[in-house]
């Protein structure tokens, strides 16, 4: 022991006190990335001017360090671009590429400029050029899909400087400057290892330190996985750890044998939260989510994931709240292992426990702003205490905070399609939170996506309400930033009916309230819709659905309107379809025929036309009585009721004369639409 103590054979341990805080390794493609900001490019070369900002390249596998790199050069050369460093993940923890329409505004509000909501891709990318052509800016862009993303953003100026993280080559970038990472050197992985475990442990043995750095091939990701593995265990030695991870299977690399070793090493009820932890938006998670997912406490969940950031299985986000992130490299792994371990039903019911515990922190979040209604403050007070904000502005700031993962929720609940009740809470309440702590203009183009996804929900499900309120909103958030034609036109992307080999017709705002009916050959005539679309009610079982007659409320409305707003509301044609109404009829035709005044007789003869027998030409209100069947009908009909009306012959004639004018109106082809 008091040899391997004293012969480390070259490993220093660092004595700096800041070391343990700051970067390590890397030093040799530090100076070539610097190297690279300062070299001359290929349009300098020739004597051109520079067009766009120079790229450089940070290539490595997930887990190797490259995103920490970034932040290093980045930290090293912020004095040479005094604008700030602008910061854009471009691909989400699961892989799936990120809008350049979504990256342009973010970056547009990171620089405080505002773009109109709704904008398209080009506009947002052209302001963010334009925003940027007077600026020394460096933009860190990470988790970088394609080399499309990149050429989209890139300022058209060359004192900006991109400084791009992936996983391969950008093809089709001019004059990109690529720098491929390894693993760490074996001082600096050490040095890694020993933040964990304490130089203690590594001084004792470093032989087996230094084989453990070459099992996890100085990869960092591994290498924090194993020191979180051994801080565990204080009892535990470096050689038995590097025992264990040399009997694990070599398929899945060094990352995923340590990953593996420290997943079997954790009780049960970790091991589900972790793997459900996959299931967190944009890999965001709160004690709150956790709870929900896992179906336990929320101090139980803060606890349990702190164990987590000692692992290393879990990062710390830098942020007022308590927030921590899902490393990229472990997403993948995290999600494999939740579909082979539990089943659908189980991950569908614990992402539905985690969109019901985000609506309602958002109404709670709501609520406390609404001091002033006592019903609301007693809502308030009956909401669990974990639930509850202290005050308005820890609630502004939590949502501040979790904008992010909020939108990302809403997003990934309408893209699963399962979910779409508790979708269309979850945007609904995130809709009002965001107007009541920030306003319907600051809010405006989060509100524009929401809508749109709003949108999505009603066309999929057939709900023509919400879909006409969705086009109603975005129409009024287009119109209040003045884009009056988008407004009034087509929404880009939303498709209407197709219609006799015509290409689709884009209805923005209009399809809550017109419709298209043919005319002619393949030709289109906007006709309004007088009526309120609505679901129709299915027929009951084993009964064939009867066709009621009676006006048609389309064409007839609004005379409809003016009849009821003048009181006519007994002969619409809806009273004479039973044998109450008929009765009635029958009664006020014999009131109407004794009576004495002549427009009392006229509205009665009105009613018994309209009784059964009175068959009519043509449309109701234009056509005339069949001839020889009318009259006949109307003598039989007009007898005296057996039974009077309540409100005796005086009520009963005067009702009769108001139900009676109006049904003669009906009758009358100069009122008819």
């Amino acid at each position: 022991m008091t040899d391997q103590a004293v012969d480390t054979d070259g490993v220093r341990l660092s004595q700096d006190p800041d070391a343990e805080s700051g970067f390590l390794g890397r030093t040799r493609e530090l100076k070539e990335l610097r190297a690279d900001i300062e070299r001359a490019g290929l349009d300098t070369l020739s004597g051109r001017k520079a067009p766009r900002a120079r790229v450089l390249l940070i290539a490595g596998r997930p887990g190797s360090g490259r995103t920490a790199l970034a932040e290093e050069l980045a930290a090293r050369v912020a004095h040479d671009y005094p604008d700030g460093v602008l910061r854009a993940r471009l691909s989400e923890p699961d892989g799936t590429r990120v809008p350049v329409e979504r990256l342009a505004r973010e970056l547009l509000t990171a620089l405080e400029r505002t773009a109109p909501p709704g904008a398209d891709e080009d506009d947002l990318t052209e302001a963010l050029r334009t925003a940027l052509a007077d600026r020394r800016a460096l933009l860190l862009l990470d988790a970088v899909a394609d080399a499309e993303q990149v050429d989209a953003l890139l300022p058209d100026t060359p004192d900006c400087l991109a400084v791009a993280v992936a996983e391969g080559p950008l093809t089709g970038i001019a004059d990109v400057r690529p720098c491929t990472l390894g693993g760490l050197d074996t001082k600096s992985a050490v040095e890694l290892l020993s933040r964990h475990t304490g130089s203690v442990r590594i001084t004792v043995d470093p032989r087996a330190a230094e084989q453990l750095v070459e099992l996890c091939q100085a990869q960092p990701a591994a290498l924090t996985l194993a020191g979180g593995w051994l801080a565990a265990r204080p009892q535990a030695a470096v050689a038995d750890l590097a025992k264990h991870v040399h009997a694990e299977s070599d398929e899945t690399g060094a990352l995923g044998r340590v990953f593996g070793l420290v997943y079997a090493s954790l009780p049960g009820t970790a091991a589900r939260m972790l793997r459900l932890l996959s299931l967190a938006p944009a890999g965001l998670v709160d004690p709150h989510t956790a709870s929900a997912l896992a179906g336990c406490s929320v101090s139980g969940a803060r606890t349990t994931l702190d164990d987590f950031v000692a692992h290393g299985l879990l990062r710390a986000v830098d942020s007022a709240l308590p927030e921590y992130e899902v490393p990229g490299c472990l997403h993948g792994r995290l999600g494999a292992l939740a579909r082979k371990h539990d089943r659908p039903a189980e991950l569908q019911l614990a992402r539905a426990r985690m969109l019901e515990r985000t609506v309602r922190l958002l109404q709670s979040c709501r609520a406390v702003t609404e001091t002033d209604s006592p019903q609301a403050r007693e809502k308030l007070l009956a909401t669990p205490r974990d639930l509850r904000f202290p005050h308005p502005r820890a609630a502004a700031d939590w949502l501040r905070a979790r904008r992010p993962a909020l939108l990302a929720a809403a997003r990934l609940a309408v893209a699963d399609g399962e979910l779409d009740t508790l979708a269309r809470r979850l945007m609904s309440q995130l809709v009002r939170a965001m107007v009541a702590h920030f306003g319907t203009r600051a809010a405006a183009p989060d509100l524009y996506g929401i809508h749109r996804l709003v949108l999505d929900v009603a066309e999929r499900r057939e709900l023509p309400r919400e879909r006409a309120a969705a086009l109603l909103n975005l129409a009024d958030l287009d119109a209040r930033t003045g884009r009056t034609a988008e407004a009034a036109g087509a929404l880009p992307g939303r498709a209407g009916r197709r219609t006799g080999g015509e290409g689709p017709v884009r209805d923005r705002p209009r399809a809550g309230i017109r419709r298209r009916r043919p005319s002619g050959a393949g030709g289109l005539r906007p006709g309004r819709r007088l009526v309120r679309p609505g679901p129709r009610r299915a027929p009951r079982p084993g009964r064939a659905r009867r066709r009621r007659p009676g006006l048609r409320p389309s064409r007839h409305r609004p005379y409809l309107r003016r009849t009821l707003r003048r009181g006519g509301t007994g002969l619409a044609r809806g009273r004479l379809r039973t044998p109450q109404g008929r009765r009635r009829g029958r009664a006020r035709a014999g009131a109407g025929r004794a009576g004495p005044r002549p427009g009392v007789r006229r509205a009665a003869r009105g009613v018994a036309a309209h009784l059964p027998g009175g068959r009519r030409l043509g449309p109701p209100g234009r056509g005339r009585t069949a001839p020889g069947r009318a009259a006949p009908a109307a003598r039989r009909h007009a007898r005296p009721a057996r039974r009077p009306h309540r409100g005796g012959p005086g009520a009963e004639r005067g009702r009769t004369d108001v139900e009676g004018r109006s049904c003669g109106r009906l009758r009358n082809p100069q009122h008819s639409v």
